[in-house]
């Protein structure tokens, strides 16, 4: 008699799910391509050049054949690799992105660090003086962070902290006499500077890093402290608190070790979903730091209708998206026993 492990079949269960889930993605990311005003050929071959050269360029992207046709032509490049070609750089697409993406990365973990870190305890402090004024200030903060446009804070920011206070960094990831100085080794400048022994680069870019990443942070951080207030309120009502109070636990065992404990799994795929987000919404700080990451990028292909490039970063956002998914279900299996 056949027997099925269970686990097997969550895994491949799990398996499937990703696979469909990424070949919906494609199927998207393809349409969004074909649906864009832009005209590829037109990006490509320029405005003044002849119908013959157009329609020989046409032909040869394979736009003369039927949609699905090149939906599976699309497909097969996808699984090569094969991203295509930029036309605003003349490189790889993927080349580009990986040239960019650690710049964003490093801005969007410092930024969820910035978040979580103040976005988790104030989220528990509100919840633990609901109605009081503590809760108030810490919503009207909240509320401020979520709801004032980055740009905007952004240029503020710079005009105070740089141009008039001279406390951090401005545009760019450090300063203009550091540039070439230190030899491109994983990408991460932070890391790249502290392995060459520069710590001057090292600390321009730490000056440069520090107010476009609170800035992400503290945004972050009103949805994040949001989250965690209500998740604690919904832990605080519960019997298990009133019985631990009546045994003589302390307020803060009470609430760290029991009510905070109930939430952490929901906080891993809060979190979790606020990273993604600063990996794929950074592109207004970027553009207003002068911040060479997937975030300008992907604006500057989009202004010039580099569809190659737009379609890969889209299907890459989508990616990051599905992996972070996928991690967060793996820190359920740690933090809540129950799932395993």
């Amino acid at each position: 008699m056949h027997i099925r492990s269970p686990r097997l079949a969550g895994v491949a269960g799990q398996i499937g799910t990703i696979a469909i889930t990424l070949l919906g993605l494609l199927l998207l990311t393809f349409f969004i391509g074909r649906l864009m005003p832009a005209d590829p050929v037109r990006a490509m071959v320029g405005e003044d050049a002849t119908r013959e050269t157009y329609e020989q360029v046409f032909r040869s992207l394979g736009l003369d054949k039927p949609i699905w046709q090149q939906f599976f032509y699309y497909l097969g490049d996808v699984l090569t690799g094969n991203f295509g070609t930029s036309i605003r750089t003349g490189q790889p697409v993927i080349q580009d992105i990986l040239h960019v993406m650690p710049a964003t990365i490093e801005l969007a973990t410092f930024a969820i660090l910035i978040g979580a870190g103040l976005g988790i305890p104030m989220g528990v402090f509100a919840a633990v003086n609901k109605d009081r004024w503590p809760d108030h200030l810490v919503r009207v903060v909240s509320l401020f962070g979520h709801s004032m446009p980055i740009f905007w804070t952004g240029m503020i920011a710079l005009i105070v902290f740089y141009a008039k206070l001279d406390l951090v960094g401005g545009s760019g990831r450090m300063d203009q006499f550091y540039i070439g100085l230190v030899d491109e080794r994983t990408g991460f400048l932070l890391i790249d500077s502290l392995l060459a022994g520069d710590m001057d680069v090292f600390w321009s870019a730490v000056n440069h890093l520090i107010l476009p990443a609170s800035l992400l942070g503290y945004s972050s951080s009103a949805y994040i402290t949001r989250m965690t207030r209500s998740f604690m309120l919904d832990q605080l009502g519960q019997e298990y608190v009133t019985t631990a109070r009546v045994k003589g636990l302390s307020s803060q065992q009470t609430i760290w070790r029991h009510a905070f404990a109930n939430i952490r799994v929901q906080l891993v795929t809060i979190v979790a979903l606020a990273y993604g987000s600063l990996l794929e919404g950074a592109v207004l700080i970027e553009t207003v730091f002068a911040w060479p990451g997937f975030g300008q990028y992907l604006t500057s292909n989009l202004i010039t209708g580099d569809m190659n490039a737009v379609m890969t970063c889209v299907l890459i956002v989508g990616v990051i998206f599905i992996g972070l998914n996928l991690l967060s279900d793996i820190l359920y299996r740690f933090f809540d026993p129950r799932t395993r």
